[in-house]
């Protein structure tokens, strides 16, 4: 969309710049001028000034300047198509658009409007909820248990959602307005066709923290339980004004603490910001129940030039590290400063401050891991960097993490970094990388299907051959028998159908896959060491059990055609539609349910005791090969033996019933 200069210097000299300051600044006349304390770095005398005659803001501590319009995009953090829609429509003022048509216009007229009606209606919510909050004296226990003030509660707007289905009908006359289901509030339950919609509340008996854009509109909520029910948290759903992949909880109150700190601490939980802000670090915004993306960084870095992630110090924070190093990677620039902190396993940043102290905490996040270390130390994770394939390894696998990183002086100095880690030259590394092109899909040949990435089969459109029967799953040693007629996970008349291509088995992962989308209740159930094995697998089956994880945790269980929703767009949607495809043609027969479940349960724990077992081979291997350099190495490699003697006594009757 272009948008006429004529316009902009229209709403330029319509627009009062003191007027726009004045909502976010304190102004005070000062001759000619109005004066306040600067929104953008902290100080104690006022150094910012805001001229009625120029429409110009300027402060003579840090030097930033700008008209209205800058001031929006650089205080709201909005981009500039929007801080002139914004400041426009303050002014009556319609914003044209050159290359749109006028039905094009008249869309997006709607879309705005819509939008603002869906923020006033979720804002008529908050207010019920903070209402419904002082009456509620086991929310108030709940926060007072958590050390949260009253004060807080209020800067934060939090709220109660009261335990009765239709509480909100009491708020909304019209409980059947559409508007409330589009807005996420009420759920629309269509059971069996009826005409008769059932409408409930989405949120009951949860402390409501309400979710605001930049701009301070409220856009969603967060919900979090008194009880035991699950899930522990539940989101609004995505909605024309909300999208979780996007927004961060806090932004909009920690704004100027960015400025006064000199940078934003990213955390995991609405309770983590709440309390940090109650013990004196106002800075801290969350993530909304998923991996932190391009998208949370790009905006972070409208506000400050410093991030540091903050993650626990278990094995599910490391991976929520190293999503975030993917996100980070692409606006690590030479003057931007990006790190990573890991607390102990045993604390969250509320328990850490009220051991240690405020000033403890401070200085651990002022030793955080610099985004350059973290990336080589993910990069070389697995690698024995004593060997030459090792270092191979390494190289492979530090290669996409370097190039997307903006080119800069940062960027050279790690080529240099990596190229003395790997023992090459950085000029041989650089023509390494230049000669070998990266990763990427072939081309498919006439008449076959693209494989999914990272997958080496090619699945043509023909039919397998007649007697090709694949075993029910792939082993490292011997292939197993296909018994025609048992299905992964339960007994049924019919044989399985046959994967289509050359012949490659399913693979264990894949087994395990398949499994799990199916019954999405077993992931619980499987300890922290499997969760970490299967989210450490690589390629697209890695990154489909890391989504899954966070589904539960965001969601809670959720059958195959919710989770088949959720994953439409991601690179691993290709490969679980096709492992769940073969299940979809033969439904379990009538009164075998429960047997189906069970056998389900069976052959999961096989495939995964499996591929345990190689698992701990890897690492048995690794060991070996550090004797003589590390004092416990053997004694590990003897433990990591007998756990697996315990896994071959479980294997070899399992191996003989699933022959």
């Amino acid at each position: 969309m272009t948008i006429p200069a004529s316009f902009i210097q229209e709403l330029i000299a319509r627009a009062d710049v003191v007027e726009i300051v004045g909502r976010y600044v304190q102004l005070k006349k000062a001759g000619a001028n109005f004066m306040g304390l600067c929104p953008f770095h902290g100080e104690k005398s006022p150094s910012f000034s805001v001229s009625p005659t120029k429409q110009f803001y300027h402060c003579f501590g840090c030097g930033v300047h700008g008209n209205a319009i800058g001031f929006l995009m650089e205080h709201a953090g909005m981009g500039f198509v929007e801080a002139v829609h914004d400041l426009a429509g303050q002014y009556g003022l319609q914003v044209p658009e050159d290359d749109a048509s006028p039905a094009e216009r008249a869309r997006a007229a709607n879309q705005r409007q819509k939008q603002a009606t869906l923020t006033d209606v979720l804002e008529k919510a908050g207010e019920a909820y903070r209402k419904a909050l002082r009456q509620a004296p086991g929310a108030i226990e709940y926060l007072k248990g958590r050390g949260v003030s009253g004060e807080v509660a209020r800067q934060f707007g939090i709220g109660y959602a009261p335990a009765g289905w239709r509480a909100l009908a009491s708020v909304f006359p019209d409980y059947d307005d559409p508007l409330l289901a589009e807005s996420g509030l009420v759920i629309v339950n269509t059971e069996d066709g009826a005409e008769d919609a059932k409408r409930y509340d989405r949120f009951r008996d949860r402390v409501m923290f309400p979710i605001r854009n930049v701009k301070g509109e409220c856009i969603g909520f967060g919900g979090r339980v008194l009880g035991d029910e699950k899930p522990k948290y539940l989101n609004s759903p995505e909605t024309p004004v909300f999208s979780k992949g996007r927004e961060l909880y806090g932004l909009y109150e920690a704004r100027a603490a960015f400025r006064e700190r000199g940078y934003a601490l990213v955390t995991e939980g609405y309770m983590d910001v709440v309390a940090l802000a109650q013990l004196g670090f106002p800075n801290a915004v969350a993530t909304l129940g998923t991996a932190c993306t391009t998208e949370h960084v790009q905006k972070l870095f409208r506000f400050t030039e410093s991030v540091v992630f903050s993650f626990d110090g278990d094995a599910a924070g490391r991976r929520a590290a190293r999503k975030a190093l993917d996100g980070a990677l692409p606006y690590a620039t030479d003057v931007r400063s990006i790190k990573f902190l890991f607390l102990p396993a045993e604390h969250d940043p509320d328990s850490f401050i009220r051991e240690f102290g405020a000033d403890a905490f401070a200085r651990f996040i002022q030793e955080a891991t610099p985004l350059s270390r973290f990336m080589l130390e993910a990069a070389r994770e697995g690698c024995d960097l004593t060997t030459a394939e090792g270092r191979a390894h390494m190289t492979s696998n530090v290669r996409p993490l370097w190039s997307a990183m903006p080119d800069g002086a940062l960027k050279r100095q790690l080529l240099s970094e990596i190229a003395a880690l790997v023992q090459l030259d950085a000029a041989a590394l650089s023509e390494l990388w230049a000669s070998t092109p990266g990763p990427r899909k072939a081309a498919a040949a006439p008449g076959q299907r693209h494989a999914e990435p990272g997958h080496e089969s090619e699945y043509p459109d023909m039919p397998p051959p007649a007697e090709y029967e694949p075993p029910r799953y792939e082993s490292d040693s011997k292939p197993r028998k296909f018994t025609k007629g048992k299905r992964w996970g339960g007994k049924f008349e019919a044989p399985i159908e046959p994967l289509r291509g050359r012949g490659k088995p399913p693979s264990r992962p894949d087994v395990a896959a398949r499994l799990l989308l199916s019954n999405m209740a077993q992931w619980d159930a499987l300890s922290h060491e499997l969760h970490l094995m299967l989210c450490d697998l690589p390629g697209p089956h890695g990154a489909l059990f890391t989504w899954l994880d966070s589904q539960l945790h965001e969601h809670g269980v959720q059958p195959w055609a919710a989770l088949r929703e959720g994953m439409r767009g991601l690179d691993f949607e290709t490969l679980a539609e096709r492992l769940m495809n073969v299940s979809e043609s033969a439904p379990v027969p009538e009164g075998e349910e429960e047997q189906h479940l069970a056998d389900a349960a069976k052959e999961l724990a096989s495939v995964l005791d499996f591929m345990l077992d190689d698992r701990l081979k890897a690492q048995q291997s690794e060991a070996i090969a550090a004797v003589g350099k590390d004092p416990k190495a053997l004694e590990r490699y003897k433990a990591l033996e007998a756990r697996r003697l315990e896994l071959r006594n479980r294997l070899n009757p399992r191996g003989a019933e699933t022959a």
